[in-house]
Order: C-alpha cells, then sequence, then structure tokens
C-alpha cells in the first residue's frame, strides 16, 4: 500500500455549476500539479500574487455549513469538502484547482460530478512516491455530546454514527474500509441535505441562495420532498461520511489509521486535524 506513485490528472477539465449558498455561477476548472504540491486553490477572478490557497487544515476559517478557506490576504473559497473528498477517493496528490468565484460549485449536491471530472481528465503517476500519515498512538476529540477517535490500524478505515432529531434520519450507522469499500460507488453520489423547515431561516442568513431539490435532499416532516426520493437507503450518513472523508484530506496527506466519529460535522472535524498536529509523537510520516 506504501509503495505507490504521487498522482496528479492528465489534463485541465473544466465545469460550472451555481453556488449553494452563494448562487452565483461559478465556472471551475481543475489542472495538473507538479509533485509535493498538494491541493492548491486559486482564484482567478483575484490578483496574481494573492490567490492561492493551500488546501490545509491551518486555513480553515469557518465551518458553518460547510469548509471554508482562506489565505494571508483574506481571499477565501468555500463549501470544498465535496470536491476534496472526490479528490481523496480518486488517490489524487497533486492538483490545482481554479475558480472564479469564491465557493465550489454545488453540481448535484455530491462528489459523483467530481470523480467523474477527474476521470475524464485521467490520472497521470508522478515520479515520487506518496506520503502517509502513519498513526501510531490514540487520539481524541471531543464537544459536547461529539467525538472522533483516531487509533493506530493497518489501513484507513472509519465508522461513522449520525443521530438527528427527525423521524426521517434518526441514528444511522457506515463503516468504511478501504481494501472493502468504494469511494465511487459506495459514497460519492450521497448528497447534501436539509431539513425544509430550516431553509427560511438559511436564506434570512444569506445561506443556501443556490439549493434546490437539483442538488441537495430537503426533508420535510412528511418526508423527502425530492420525487425521485433516495439514492442509498441510508444517503444521509453516507453524506456525512463524504463530508469527513474531504475534510480529513486538509490533512494534506492520506491518513493510515481507524476513525470513530459520532455526530461529527465540519467543527469537530478541523479540530481533530488540530488535535493530530499538535500530538507529533501520535503519528508519522512514511
Amino acid at each position: 500500500m506504501l509503495n505507490i506513485s504521487q498522482k496528479t490528472i492528465n489534463s485541465k477539465i473544466s465545469c460550472n455549476s451555481v453556488g449553494l449558498h452563494s448562487g452565483a455561477n461559478v465556472v471551475m476548472t481543475l489542472a495538473p500539479a507538479d509533485i509535493n504540491s498538494g491541493i492548491v486553490f486559486r482564484r482567478i477572478d483575484v490578483e496574481v500574487g494573492k490567490n492561492e490557497i493551500k488546501a490545509s487544515y491551518n486555513n480553515v476559517v469557518a465551518t458553518n455549513l460547510g469548509t471554508t478557506l482562506a489565505n494571508e490576504f483574506g481571499v477565501r473559497v468555500a463549501t470544498i469538502e465535496h470536491l476534496m473528498a472526490a479528490i481523496w477517493g480518486c488517490g489524487i496528490d497533486n492538483l490545482i484547482v481554479e475558480l472564479n468565484a469564491e465557493e465550489v460549485p454545488i453540481m448535484d449536491g455530491s462528489s459523483a460530478p467530481f470523480v467523474f471530472l477527474i476521470e475524464c481528465a485521467g490520472i497521470n503517476m508522478q515520479v515520487e512516491s506518496r506520503r502517509f500519515i502513519e498513526v501510531t498512538k490514540k487520539i481524541r476529540v471531543e464537544d459536547g455530546d461529539k467525538f472522533i477517535e483516531l487509533t493506530p490500524a493497518k489501513e484507513f478505515s472509519l465508522d461513522l454514527h449520525i443521530d438527528f432529531n427527525h423521524k426521517h434520519i434518526a441514528n444511522q450507522k457506515f463503516d468504511y474500509h478501504t481494501s472493502l469499500s468504494s469511494f465511487k460507488n459506495d459514497i460519492s453520489r450521497a448528497r447534501t441535505f436539509c431539513f425544509q423547515s430550516e431553509i427560511e431561516q438559511m436564506h434570512k442568513l444569506g445561506l443556501a441562495k443556490g439549493g434546490s431539490l437539483k442538488n441537495a435532499i430537503v426533508v420535510g416532516d412528511e418526508g423527502i420532498v425530492n420525487e425521485d426520493g433516495l439514492r442509498y437507503a441510508d444517503e444521509f450518513v453516507r453524506h456525512k461520511t463524504l463530508d469527513f472523508l474531504g475534510d480529513m484530506y486538509l490533512a494534506g496527506h492520506y491518513i493510515i489509521g481507524h476513525f470513530s466519529a459520532s455526530k461529527a460535522g465540519h467543527g469537530i472535524n478541523n479540530k481533530m486535524l488540530h488535535e493530530i498536529f499538535a500530538n507529533q509523537e501520535a503519528w508519522r510520516l512514511v
């Protein structure tokens, strides 16, 4: 598993869609990147020299209804988690993400369109070996009734539990194991979701301006509002798993270890990454 090459994409590829929260039309282009450069967001609507933001846990500045990054100049890029999950799932180490606006396009609310883009661009094996964060000691963070625990393991695995006070979601659990699970088949198509009762309040806060039944599951008092229903019976917990994977890839490297998480969200996900890097005796780069 460890002796594998870094990867980027073969050629540039573009897409466009609305921003989930901004409602603005966004054009995004994925481009190949050099070895050891990681994932870099580049705002082409911002002057050169101030327009690049490294996809790093250290650059997270907001976690309300999505993960937002910013650089030292205050230039931001929002709602990155679905794209980051697709990049993780496709095994991409180095990539430039060009945007003409502040928010990654929402597409259909899942990672599947981004996986499709990466596959269409083609994957390029690079000359240098991939580096991994291997966990050697237990790390745990808590936030009220939420927790994430990370323990040593031979591969990446995750068991994630959600508990919503709503009869159409309630308690759900999903286990993801690198050797047994397929990101593309088991996770990538799971869409973001919201409650119909919260939409008006989100609009008052200037959020979800681009949200629609085309890019989110809407849960009403009587059930799922979307005519086509769910893509997976447990799509809600699978999407939370997708979010988790995208947020964790802000570590800058693939993590080898077992995560156990309950009621995880963008805030505690980022708290976990800070805890990992604050405990340098609990992991090593291999």
